[in-house]
């Protein structure tokens, strides 16, 4: 089956946020041979024959992740990356040990879900339905919202959020309803992939809230010292990185604010990285290892992912008190310091593993 429906990117905190469509041109200069459908590359794993990892990326997410560095190491060490050409059936092609993607739409949904049923030896990374639950964002925090981390060194909250599904105009009152508190940082409800659903405003006054555009999702502004955490989970490996993010609100400056919604600009990029940077240590400490552990751990098991990442600050004045504010699927790794190793160990691990599960 051609596709012919719309396929989408999904951006996390990627520098990516335009639509693509499944039409793209086929990228035959990456194609490498492979062994014909019948034989099964990972059966031969002990480990002489090599690791094909099928991706279906698109072009900007081909160019940051797939790094000149990371496809040298991966070939050292028997990884293959090749394209998967989205004008032929995915049934036709391959055979893959691992399947790689971030691409958005029914469509494609359907036809991993499909792929997955006729190749239960291949490895989907992820799921479809495991990434549609972190493209809501009142469904991506619920998980986090239930957990009991009291025991792990720390405490993980979620910021208080109301969402807004249509009209504008009552956005007001239902802020007074629940309880809201100045400022507010407002959020597209979904991550389409878009530039748009990675917008980020802040509200000084509930009469500005108007402004705004729903679906939208509005979040109590946490003061947090003006830098954020991005802990990267890639299966068991967490890194975590330091960024600059939005500075803290004092109350003389909301009382001076003439009110107004101020659109920034996204604040996560490498550009923003912290981590060489001279900071107060009580805003600048790490979070715990054992609750960032923990935390990933629970998050692996409800969600059902093995790639993404989640945004943490730390509430300014305190040393264990923790918000997640985002998790975003499949992120820029390529901004993730030796994420080449970290992403080759990954996928041999992967298929070692259900090497060993053949043979027991």
């Amino acid at each position: 089956m051609r596709l012919e429906g719309e396929i989408r990117e999904i951006d996390g905190d990627d520098d990516e946020g335009n639509h693509v469509s499944a039409g793209g041109n086929r990228e035959g200069n990456d194609l490498i041979s492979i062994p014909k459908p019948a034989e099964s590359l990972s059966v031969s794993i002990g480990f002489s024959q090599q690791v094909v990892v099928g991706y279906a990326l698109t072009s900007k997410k081909k160019k940051s992740f797939l790094q000149p560095k990371l496809e040298c190491l991966a070939r050292t060490k028997g990884i293959l990356f090749i394209p998967i050409d989205q004008n032929r059936p995915l049934s036709e092609q391959g055979p893959f040990d691992v399947l790689l993607h971030k691409l958005l739409g029914r469509e494609w949904s359907q036809i991993l879900e499909d792929y997955g049923l006729e190749h239960p030896e291949v490895i989907i990374l992820d799921p479809p339905y495991a990434i549609q639950h972190v493209h809501n964002r009142q469904s991506m925090l619920q998980d986090v919202a239930v957990l009991n981390l009291a025991d792990s060194h720390g405490r993980v909250c979620v910021p208080k959020q109301l969402v807004i599904k249509r009209d504008p105009s009552a956005i007001p009152n239902e802020v007074t309803k629940a309880g809201l508190k100045l400022p507010l940082v407002a959020k597209p409800l979904l991550v389409d992939g878009s530039a748009k659903s990675h917008e980020l405003f802040l509200a000084y006054d509930k009469s500005s809230l108007t402004k705004l555009e729903p679906p939208l999702v509005l979040q109590e502004f946490v003061n947090h010292g003006g830098v954020m955490f991005k802990v990267y989970v890639v299966g068991e490996t967490i890194k975590v990185v330091r960024r600059f993010s939005l500075p803290d609100v004092c109350k003389r400056e909301l009382s001076k604010q003439h009110g107004g919604v101020f659109q920034f600009p996204r604040v996560s990029c490498a550009a923003a990285c912290a981590d060489n940077v001279d900071l107060d240590p009580v805003i600048g400490e790490l979070p715990p290892r054992p609750l960032l552990e923990q935390l990933v751990k629970e998050l692996r098991l409800r969600v059902g992912l093995r790639l993404f990442n989640v945004d943490i600050i730390r509430e300014h004045g305190t040393r264990d008190i923790f918000y997640v504010i985002d998790i975003n699927y499949f992120p820029g790794y390529g901004k993730m310091p030796e994420y080449e190793h970290i992403f080759t160990d990954f996928l041999l691990g992967l298929v070692q593993n259900k090497f060993r599960k053949r043979l027991s």
